[in-house]
């Protein structure tokens, strides 16, 4: 079972996707934690698809889509992947994680994931992280100036030329595709125990199907 969360740049979907994996194995269900931030295309690759346009990091073209959709079919197969690994600080590809086992659930995070039919429809359950726009970009700056190692200055910089406006076309308009918006994050305790509820149902009614 794949369940895709999609939100903005900052609206806490990965804190939802990590806290929803553990709540899935402390009720017997074994999940797995999927990122699509891991499937940025290789550096030389990126360049040359904009050419002589600045780099939009938030675009689809900065992304392998063509290994990510393979490797969500893999997993709706119940086969392994071999996830690459990317740098942030160098932006780019520098090898590849170990053999990564399915298990019953792929709890998948990424801007794009209901955007790109491609992977959209491979998707089990998709759920929208709805934050508002003020907690998103302070949340950023913070993270990319405390684990990425940028400049305040080139984090608004990048927000205002590409985050915002691949928001608008791309992230934003997708959440019509979503099974179940949650506003606020991880912090709608109520929403996480639904979600949590109907998965494990689901994942045990079709048990036999999963290699575990």
């Amino acid at each position: 079972m794949l369940v895709g969360i999609v939100g903005g740049s900052g609206s806490g979907k990965t804190s939802v996707a990590t806290e929803l994996v553990e709540r899935l194995r402390k009720e017997a269900v074994a999940a797995l934690l999927w990122d699509m931030d891991a499937y940025y295309a290789p550096l030389d690759v990126v360049k040359e698809r904009f050419g002589s346009l600045p780099v939009n990091w938030d675009h689809p073209h900065a992304f392998d889509l063509g290994l990510m959709a393979a490797h969500l079919s893999a997993l709706h197969r119940g086969e392994s992947i071999r996830k690459p690994r990317y740098d942030f600080t160098l932006s780019d590809r520098t090898g590849w994680e170990d053999p990564l086992p399915p298990g019953q659930v792929v709890v998948l995070e990424g801007l794009l994931l209901f955007a790109l039919p491609e992977l959209r429809e491979q998707l089990d359950m998709k759920i929208f992280v709805d934050t508002d726009a003020d907690i998103r970009i302070l949340r950023r700056i913070r993270r990319d100036t405390r684990e990425r190692g940028r400049s305040l200055e080139s984090v608004m910089d990048q927000y205002e030329q590409s985050v915002r406006p691949m928001h608008l076309e791309f992230v934003e308009s997708s959440k019509r595709w979503a099974d179940l918006i949650v506003p606020t994050g991880v912090e709608n305790r109520t929403a996480m125990e639904v979600i949590t509820h109907h998965i494990t149902t689901r994942a045990r009614s079709r048990e036999g199907a999963f290699h575990v």
